[in-house]
């Protein structure tokens, strides 16, 4: 039995191919928001990019605040605020706004920024970004709690900023960090109490450094007097379900080789992987453990392997990848809610129980509803004796 609840949800970057229209496949991302609000997803997070041409959401802010009109329950994060992009008494407001426009729902993820062009566009030294991302939000937090900031740095100055909306959330909105390989999401997740979002939890180099990084969180936190709660560890991984294994493969071939085409341009060391390997694509990602392509007991043994990695972890988040027609896509969603997450949860454990006594005992309980109804037929023909006397 697991010590808490094993959530789901997407971390959304989005991934559209450009051969789609644009509008369109934004509006899309909304209505698969809506869809996994109905039908139980947890979480939706939700990435910030400014070039490339695939992962087309500018501003996740933006996105979660029409997201929120269309849903009641799903909580929304960024995922992630790409924080060596802006000033921190902007980010803060606007988070604080969200908080407030969502009543609660909003959920605050951070990191560096990930695409190297976006950070050339601005200016920016790749070397100065980590760094850059807690400098940035230690004052976030400060700022979030009502201080008064007065600080000058080689990237923003603030002179007696405070924030003039307090959060809706009590102390603040939930925030995490994002963590792929390197030590410093950890490091930053620790110092300062906050989840985790290991964004790259099924591919090689993110998978080897699971447990480590989360050690290294653990560490940190320690040093500073906190304790890392694993409820708050989510890892994210692709995965696509169908009630075949080969349904499921000729479902990604509408739109695999477009995503992993696009990962070989942004990232050209991608080529000594699975993604530039010998052979079949899909068998690749497959074989590697990086992808589900297959069944909802496929999806089982993927989260077990996670689980026996890292230990306990509060949610899965399938990485949104559009591989398949969206028709599919929300079938695979579906599936993995339906079958997949009760099965690590034990919701159907007490059903199980009580079929199972049914059984054990189905001899005796249908002899004594046989004999019962037999009684009652006795009566009614003792009754109707009575009548024609």
């Amino acid at each position: 039995m697991r010590p808490f609840k094993l959530r789901t949800g997407i971390f959304l970057a989005p991934f559209h191919a450009l051969d789609e229209d644009p509008t369109e496949a934004i509006h899309r991302d909304l209505e698969l928001v809506e869809f996994l609000d109905r039908v139980g997803y947890d979480e939706a997070w939700v990435g910030e990019h400014h070039s490339g041409g695939f992962e087309l959401i500018a501003s996740p802010e933006l996105f979660i605040a029409a997201a929120a009109m269309r849903t009641t329950r799903i909580k929304l994060g960024t995922g992630v605020v790409s924080l060596p992009y802006h000033n921190p008494l902007m980010v803060a407001d606007r988070i604080i706004q969200l908080d407030h426009i969502t009543r609660g729902r909003v959920m605050f993820g951070v990191g560096p920024g990930l695409l190297p062009s976006d950070a050339f566009m601005l200016g920016i030294e790749p070397r100065t970004q980590r760094d850059r991302m807690v400098q940035g939000l230690d004052v976030i937090l400060r700022l979030m709690r009502g201080e008064t900031v007065t600080e000058k740095t080689d990237w923003y100055e603030l002179r007696e900023a405070r924030c003039q909306l307090l959060p809706y959330s009590h102390p603040m909105p939930e925030v995490a960090v994002a963590s792929s390989v390197t030590p410093s999401g950890g490091k930053a997740a620790g110092k300062y109490g906050l989840g985790m979002l290991c964004v790259a939890a099924t591919a090689q180099g993110g998978f080897d450094s699971l447990d480590v990084n989360w050690k290294i969180a653990c560490a940190t936190a320690e040093k500073h007097g906190r304790k890392m709660d694993p409820s708050a560890l989510r890892l994210v991984g692709p995965m696509h379900l169908a009630p075949t294994r080969e349904k499921a493969r000729e479902n990604v071939r509408y739109g695999l080789e477009k995503w992993a085409d696009y990962f070989l341009k942004v990232n050209p060391l991608a080529r000594n992987g699975e993604l530039g390997g010998e052979g079949d694509l899909v068998d690749r990602l497959v074989d590697s453990g990086r992808a589900v392509i297959g069944t909802p007991d496929d999806a089982i043994v993927q989260l077990e392997r996670l689980e026996a990695k890292q230990g306990h972890f509060g949610a899965f988040l399938h990485m949104a990848h559009n591989w398949a027609p969206f028709a599919e896509t929300k079938q695979s969603y579906e599936l993995f809610a339906r079958h997949v997450l009760p099965r690590f949860n034990a919701a159907n454990a007490a059903r199980v129980a009580s079929l199972d006594w049914i059984d054990a005992h189905g001899s005796e309980l249908i002899n004594s509803a046989a004999t019962a109804a037999m009684e009652t037929f006795q009566k009614h023909a003792a009754e109707q004796a009575e009548k024609n006397q």
